[in-house]
């Protein structure tokens, strides 16, 4: 029996990465520089990969100002980003049926309780947890055992979306059911050990997925 429903946020319930990477590269464009996403595309999902955005701009490039102004334009962008087809409908549905609801996010509170705020959506969530909350972020299954244990649920009754090859590992790793949802930016990735996935929550109603779960033998962690 599913009792619960733990969503990833980045990627899922709203696309932050794709602004995030579409900001890198308008700051190279406008400096004529050459950007490749794909250096970008490797760290999505994970945290304490290293990354510098900013080695094509040189040793002399003024670091804070380039952060300053990726921050801006990235906040800008992802303030015209809507919620991602079908999340609103499943959080509805999930309410209704008086299933738990959390999240788990490798990003920061304030990062997520902002947008959660900003969208409306925060009153749908029991809990959120986010990577202050664990020593290691995914794709380490910590977060999901945290998440898992405050909604007093077994990993088995709960349903965990994602949109990353390092989420995906987590949360499959951690025992839980695990629908993959791919973005623009992480369509690439490797989501082979998803139970399902799916282009868009769109594309299958809750129904559907718990009746597709509640019937299976649980999952192997």
């Amino acid at each position: 029996m599913i009792r619960a429903l733990v969503f990833d946020f980045d990627g899922l319930i709203l696309d932050t990465e794709t602004p995030l990477i579409d900001a890198w590269a308008a700051l190279h464009e406008s400096a004529g520089l050459a950007y490749a996403r794909a250096d970008a595309h490797r760290i999505v999902g994970h945290v304490d990969v290293a990354f510098d955005p900013w080695t094509a701009f040189g040793p002399a490039a003024d670091r804070a100002a380039l952060e300053s102004e990726h921050r801006r334009l990235s906040r800008e962008l992802t303030a015209r980003q809507s919620i991602l087809p079908g999340v609103l409908a499943c959080l509805e549905a999930a309410r209704a049926r008086g299933l738990k609801l959390a999240i788990a996010s490798n990003s920061s509170h304030e990062h997520v309780d902002r947008h959660l705020t900003r969208l409306g959506l925060r009153a749908f969530f029991d809990l959120t947890g986010c990577r202050e909350d664990v020593t290691a972020g995914k794709p380490a299954p910590d977060l999901y055992y945290w998440v898992i244990r405050k909604l007093g649920v077994a990993p088995a009754e709960a349903i965990a979306f994602e949109d990353s090859t390092a989420g995906t590992l987590a949360a499959c790793a951690a025992g839980l059911w695990t629908v993959a949802v791919p973005n623009p930016s992480t369509h690439h990735h490797d989501h082979s050990a998803a139970h399902l996935v799916l282009a868009s929550l769109a594309d299958r109603s809750l129904a559907q997925l718990l009746e597709r779960f509640s019937a299976a033998d649980p999952p192997e962690a």
